[in-house]
């Protein structure tokens, strides 16, 4: 555990954490009041004050959007570094899989950027509107946000005092590849029948978000994100990787492959999360917010030709496929 805690990557990664949990309990004290106080239609000296404080807030929430998409990106690359440490490990996936935290903070991280990148949104909205018509709406987000944050600190402290540098944990190829000839993929489907599924569902979406099929594109983003994980790591990744049974989500985000996992995971999330805030903008607010339907698109098509141009690329340089 030590030797842990004294990785430099640890070290500044926590660090890193701490600050934004400082800021986050700031926040959640803010909005509280905010919460329960705020009246637009007020014009008392203690509205003024709050319409500072409100201020205060969006600038803080900002900075934590920022600050957490850089720290996600900057805890795969800290994990990674930890395999050294970890007998058994090749790369962040035997890391991130030495206890149960692991998977518990990159999911708590998604949601949490997720819902700061819907907080943009509505706060775009909230200020355009004049009369901040979901002020309060927004305040609560907010709140959730700052309590997830202070969440997800909890479990960055558990999970890395948890990581047992004596115990032996799985490799990628273990935990992703064909064990005893077991079927990974879901509903034990077949690699071409996956790729066939993640190209119409790919297809059904893109044209749900062109004709403005609201909740159509939700349900389908959500299909797509489930399919993309597995085509990704049991077919694009094998092109990436140029090895049929190399299978790693992790691997991809290393130096070796210019770390193009991170831009392929990275245009997969905001695929997801700018379609979702889109369309519940639109069923919610009866807005059509046209930035963000373009941001969908072309994070689709970023994903989409990034995963086929690997394919190509192979096929080119070797005249057959794997």
């Amino acid at each position: 555990m030590n030797s842990i805690f004294l990785n430099s990557y640890t070290i500044v990664y926590l660090f890193s954490e701490v600050i934004t949990l400082l800021l986050a309990f700031i926040l959640l004290g803010v909005d509280l009041k905010l919460f329960l106080k705020w009246d637009f239609n007020s014009s008392s000296k203690e509205q003024f004050n709050l319409e500072r404080l409100a201020y205060l807030a969006s600038v803080l929430a900002l900075f934590l959007l920022i600050a957490k998409f850089i720290i996600a990106i900057y805890f795969i690359y800290t994990i990674d570094s930890l395999a050294l440490y970890i007998p058994g490990a090749m790369c962040a996936a035997g890391v991130i899989s030495a206890n149960s935290y692991g998977i518990l903070i990159l999911e708590t991280k998604a949601v949490t950027l997720f819902l700061l990148t819907l907080w943009v949104a509505l706060q775009k909205y909230d200020i355009e509107a004049k009369n901040y018509p979901i002020f309060k709406q927004k305040s609560a987000l907010l709140i959730i946000i700052s309590i997830l944050i202070i969440v997800e600190t909890i479990l960055d402290f558990s999970y890395f005092s948890h990581i047992d540098t004596t115990t032996p944990v799985s490799c990628c190829s273990t935990l992703y590849g064909n064990l005893e000839g077991q079927n990974p993929l879901p509903f034990n489907l077949s690699i071409s029948n996956m790729l066939i599924l993640f190209v119409s569902t790919f297809t059904a979406l893109l044209l749900s978000i062109l004709l403005d099929k609201k909740i159509t594109s939700i349900l389908l983003v959500a299909l797509f994100g489930f399919i993309s994980y597995y085509v990704v790591v049991y077919f694009f990744g094998t092109y990436i990787y140029e090895l049929p049974t190399h299978k790693c989500p992790y691997c991809m985000m290393q130096k070796e492959y210019y770390y193009i996992g991170y831009l392929i995971w990275g245009s997969l999330f905001l695929t997801i999360s700018f379609t979702t805030i889109w369309a519940i903008m639109g069923l919610w607010l009866k807005v059509n917010v046209i930035k963000l339907k373009k941001y969908a698109i072309i994070n689709l098509a970023i994903f989409i030709i990034i995963n086929f141009a690997y394919v190509a690329i192979y096929y080119i340089k070797n005249g057959v496929f794997l």
